[in-house]
């Protein structure tokens, strides 16, 4: 049976090797991400290493506290406690440093990676006794020597356009500055190469911006030959002032390092695993087609085994056989390709501001049995129904000349199924359409009803094909005689003709699904912003440690153009359940610049302990207009009775609660500090996005943004799902593709004879191929139809928990990108079946009747 086995596989490569080509894809998607996952987690080690090397401990300060009469203390890193350290036996040198944090302008003036706040990195340049410092090595110009130079590492110059003797604008937490481009260094600090930028001031300016004059913010000590980083660390440990300073191994500080930026950079392992897990889950069904149909066309060979003494076992075994080696073959090919889009992955991941690591390709255990368990495994599951098809053969088949129809009974348990499915899936998702609200628990229910009603529909495809074959054929039979044999070859076998056409069915029907969603979510969030805003530019600070400057907020009022600026300063507010946010307002700025919705109450009597809450809230707390909500304003001391004068719905713009400004800004982490400032204007040809920018004076740390960014911005992570649901759709359509391919070119061969007949009859060879891609957009369309359908009502019922989240979710239906799916889709069934119909057409009467 084994070599029966190896001569069928053999026998039947060219029609296998679809089928390893839509399991190698998958696999690719798999080994690739975990390859390239393994491979960036060791550039990410290698490169915090390199970083750490010759730092063997380092001594920081705790968080400061007040001192006994209630002034801020001093730093202790100062040139004393460095001249202490480096005598600590076992200290070979010490060097300080002074780190901090500065955002940057472009050469264009628009921030530098603005949506990077984790890595705008800032420190001085410190040269040691060679007048270089060597975690910064020079690549062009010259160190920073006095308050007006910078220096920027390579990567940052890169992406700013910057130039040696440029003039840079940036900020750290106080107000912008300008100082002049004089060198540009190279560094291996991670969280830089990782996306991040740097800049370097002289040692003076670095204190006075980010420590104190004559204080640092750290200490780096290397130790002598013979002793160990642990041992130095203790050391240095009985010397600090416990409460003041603590000393951390370098290898601590690598290891902290490398889990922050892997933690930052794991995202990028999601979307090829999304993309993997939907090419194999496609591609079973190419194998179990595949599969049956070669089961089927050796049935009179298996009935010869069965006669000549194979029990059913060996049968079985022989088939699953088959599979385990074309899985194998695809798990070898697949990782391979596999290590190929694990080279690309980091320019795709890692283009423009976004660099990433680079460094060998990393090959473990993981992605090699990731690698075999998805190929193999998939293969062998989804060739054990046709195995067992095959085991159920009778003896009795080799007397036969005929294909058997399908077994009626078999149909209606088949039925009976697919419909008790259809039945649960659809009733569970109409049971959810009420729910409106978006919570984890609803999310998971709501995909176990879409995964049974998929499930459902894959069931019924067979006995829904004939009617809506039949349904569509009266299109084709205009065509005439090629169009009606056509629709006939298609609904020969619908079992076939379904499971052609289920790797349509499923990604039409998630994209459908997606699309809908995501452009009902979008808009949605566009109506909500731009029914919530009516301000005419919003500017905000990125800074968490400072607001924005008063006097920013006065240049922005008296720029002409600008009719008014209201400053809002938000903080937190603690409830029993947990933390929201609160905006303190001034009443004329709820009715100037913000469209609430009052459910009740109004904003009018905004006053110290009196608050207006969001719908969400009052829900969530079980308050109303006139009643009294316990809270804690940001930083006060105690939960207060705040008295609730309104109830409006939920509003970006108006966070979660609203209160007085002045008690707000009292009682914030940052007393007294502006967040936003909302400006209403004569339009945006009075005051123009730049000249409110240069009002601010081109701060890096603000935003100036107009009422369609803020739009934009509002409905910006549907950009996401728009690439997974584009990316599904073009899994969906190669692995289809690969299986139209493939069952009509086994169609072809079981119909030789017949398509002879037809040759013989007068049928010349553009009717054949005619009749053939008929044929296969016959099916394609059956795939189609049935996952918009499935896709449309999936998203109907699943929408109902957007609204719940959203209150200005309603369905809307992305008309273009629907059609775009049924084109592409039909599309490629036309593309599939030129290479089996130029194969039928070129088959010769006399060759068909000699085919046995």
């Amino acid at each position: 049976m084994l070599r029966t086995a190896l001569r069928n596989l053999l026998a039947h490569r060219a029609r296998l090797a679809m089928t390893v080509l839509a399991v190698c894809l998958g696999v690719a998607f798999v080994s690739g991400t975990l390859v390239f996952a393994d491979s960036t987690a060791a550039a990410h080690r290698a490169a915090v290493s390199k970083t750490f090397a010759g730092i063997d401990v380092t001594v920081t300060e705790k968080a400061p506290g007040p001192a006994t009469d209630g002034r801020p203390r001093v730093g202790v890193l100062d040139d004393t406690l460095v001249t202490e350290l480096a005598r600590v036996p076992g200290v070979a040198a010490a060097r300080p440093s002074v780190d901090g944090s500065a955002v940057l302008n472009a050469a264009d003036g628009s921030p530098l990676r603005a949506d990077r706040a984790w890595s705008h990195l800032a420190g001085a340049y410190i040269p040691g006794r060679d007048g270089k410092d060597s975690r910064y090595p020079l690549a062009e110009g010259s160190a920073p020597a006095n308050g007006g130079e910078i220096a920027v590492d390579r990567g940052t110059a890169a992406a700013g356009r910057l130039r040696i003797g440029d003039t840079v604008t940036l900020a750290t937490d106080g107000p912008v500055m300008t100082k002049r481009l004089v060198g540009i260094v190279t560094t291996d600090d991670t969280r830089v190469t990782a996306g991040g930028t740097l800049a370097l001031f002289d040692k003076t300016t670095a204190q006075q911006l980010f420590s104190a004059p004559g204080h640092y913010t750290g200490v780096d000590l290397t130790a002598a030959p013979g002793t160990t980083a642990s041992e130095l660390a203790d050391r240095v440990t009985a010397m600090l002032p416990a409460d003041r300073a603590e000393a951390t191994t370098g290898q601590a500080q690598a290891a902290q390092q490398a889990v922050l930026v892997d933690t930052l950079t794991r995202g990028y392992e999601k979307v090829p695993m999304v993309f993997a897990g939907v090419s194999l889950f496609i591609g079973s069904f190419l194998i179990v087609n595949t599969f049956t149909m070669l089961v089927k066309r050796r049935t009179r060979e298996t009935a010869l085994l069965r006669a000549v003494g194979a029990s059913r076992r060996q049968v079985s075994r022989s088939v699953l056989l088959e599979a385990l080696a074309v899985g194998l073959v695809a798990s070898v090919a697949g990782f391979l390709l596999g290590l190929g889009i694990a080279a690309v992955l980091p320019h795709v991941l890692g283009g423009g501001d976004s660099a990433l690591p680079t460094g060998p390709l990393v090959i473990g255990p993981r992605p090699v049995a990731a690698a075999l368990g998805a190929g193999v495994g998939v293969t062998v599951l989804a060739a054990w129904l046709p195995s067992r098809l095959a085991a159920r053969t009778s003896p009795m088949e080799a007397m036969r000349t005929a294909e058997q129809p399908p077994v009626a009974q078999r149909f209606r348990l088949r039925g009976a199924v697919g419909l008790a499915l259809l039945v649960l899936g659809a009733g569970w998702l109409v049971s959810l359409s009420g729910a409106q609200d978006a919570s984890e628990e609803n999310l998971r229910d709501a995909m176990a009803g879409c995964g049974l009603f998929a499930a459902a529909l894959i069931m019924l495809a067979p006995l829904l094909a004939a009617p809506v074959i039949r349904l569509t054929g009266r299109l084709t039979g205009r065509l005439g005689v090629t169009g009606r044999l056509a629709r006939e070859n298609a609904l020969r076998d619908p079992r076939r003709t379904a499971a052609t056409a289920a790797t349509l069915l499923i990604s039409t029907g998630l994209v459908t699904g997606l699309a809908v969603i995501g452009h009902s979510t979008g808009q949605a969030l566009d109506r909500r912003a731009a029914a919530g805003l009516g301000a005419d530019y919003v500017v905000s600070t990125r800074s968490t440690t400072t607001g924005i400057d008063p006097g920013a907020v006065r240049r922005l009022a008296d720029t002409p153009g600008v009719r008014a600026a209201h400053p809002i300063t938000d903080s937190t507010l603690f409830t029993g359940s947990g933390v929201r946010r609160i905006s303190g307002v001034d009443p004329a700025a709820v009715r100037d610049t913000m469209k609430l919705d009052f459910v009740s109450g109004s904003a009018e009597e905004l006053a110290p302990g009196r608050i207006a809450i969001s719908t969400s809230i009052a829900r969530e707390h079980g308050v109303t207009t006139g009643g009294l909500l316990n809270v804690r304003l940001g930083r006060a001391g105690q939960f207060t009775p705040y008295r609730v004068v309104g109830v409006y719905k939920d509003n970006p713009v108006a966070r979660d609660t609203l209160g007085s400004r002045a008690e707000v800004a009292a009682n914030s982490f940052l007393p007294g500090s502006v967040q936003r400032v909302l400006l209403r204007t004569d339009g945006p040809a009075a005051a123009p996005e730049t000249r409110l920018r240069t009002a601010v004076g081109n701060n890096p740390l603000l935003t100036v943004q107009d009422r369609d960014q803020l739009v934009r911005e509002a409905a910006g992570t549907m950009g996401d799902l728009l690439h997974v649901m584009y990316g599904m759709l073009g899994i969906g359509v190669v692995i289809s593709a690969l299986g139209i391919v493939n069952t009509l070119a086994m169609s072809v061969a079981e119909r030789t004879r017949e398509i002879g007949a037809l040759r013989a009859l007068g049928m010349d060879r553009a009717g054949i191929r005619r009749m053939i891609r008929v044929e296969a957009l016959t099916v394609t369309g059956f795939g189609t139809l049935l996952g918009l359908a499935g896709g449309l009502f999936a998203a109907w019922a699943v929408g109902s928990l957007a609204n719940g989240a959203i209150d200005q979710y309603t369905l809307a239906l992305p008309w273009g990108t629907l059609l775009l799916v049924c084109l592409l889709s039909l599309a490629t069934g036309v593309l599939a079946a030129a290479v089996p119909a130029r194969r039928a057409a070129a088959l010769s009467p006399l060759e068909a009747a000699a085919h046995a």
